[in-house]
């Protein structure tokens, strides 16, 4: 009897909903713990294996090198040798991924492709961060940014540093105000580069 007294006092407190405030700052809050980087764990299982991990959890998609399926959930994440499964293609539309996570890419040798669409959390020093990454200067070959709404000209131009870049799209980002600037740079740094605009 006195365990269902506790149990229906824990029932009428959650009746008391936060306001929308709290709410935000409490998935903020999550989505934050969700995207701390474990060096530790990374030394363990390695890049691959480590940032698969992140960007499940955070509800994005990997593909590995050499499959066509998409791994989509965290708990059916592949075993077997830790070098065996290298990612290839990222897809984290409507992800919670964030900047303090971009460190899990530091080791990643084989992206070819990532898609960001509605990633809430992605901004300027996102793409920043990614473009300074030495392995996926090299091996970057296709970005699609897609209704992120923190990006703004300052992001998509660090993406300039992708040497090896041959096909960026970029769709509905309010923050770019300077579409000529843009297209003039890649021109100019990227001159094999393949960029299509779907912006206002």
């Amino acid at each position: 009897m006195m365990l269902s007294g506790k149990i229906s006092q824990q029932f009428c407190g959650l009746k008391k909903l936060p306001r929308s405030r709290d709410f935000r700052y409490f998935w903020g809050w999550l989505n934050a713990v969700f995207n701390k980087v474990d060096h530790e764990r990374i030394r363990d299982v390695g890049p691959d294996r480590a940032a698969s991990e992140w960007l499940l959890r955070c509800g994005a998609l990997v593909r590995y090198h050499g499959q066509e399926r998409w791994q989509k959930d965290y708990n059916h994440l592949p075993t077997g040798p830790l070098d065996k499964y290298k990612i290839q293609a990222i897809d984290a539309t409507d992800s919670c991924i964030m900047s303090i996570g971009f460190d899990h890419m530091e080791g990643l040798q084989h992206v070819e492709k990532i898609r960001l669409c509605k990633c809430h959390y992605i901004e300027d020093d996102c793409l920043e961060r990614l473009s300074q990454l030495e392995n996926l200067q090299k091996s970057m070959l296709e970005m699609e940014i897609i209704s992120c709404g923190n990006v703004t000209d300052k992001g998509v131009i660090a993406l300039h540093h992708l040497r090896n870049l041959k096909y960026l799209f970029l769709s509905d980002l309010p923050g770019i105000k300077e579409k000529e600037k843009i297209v003039q740079v890649f021109k100019t740094s990227l001159p094999s580069l393949e960029l299509k605009l779907d912006l206002k």
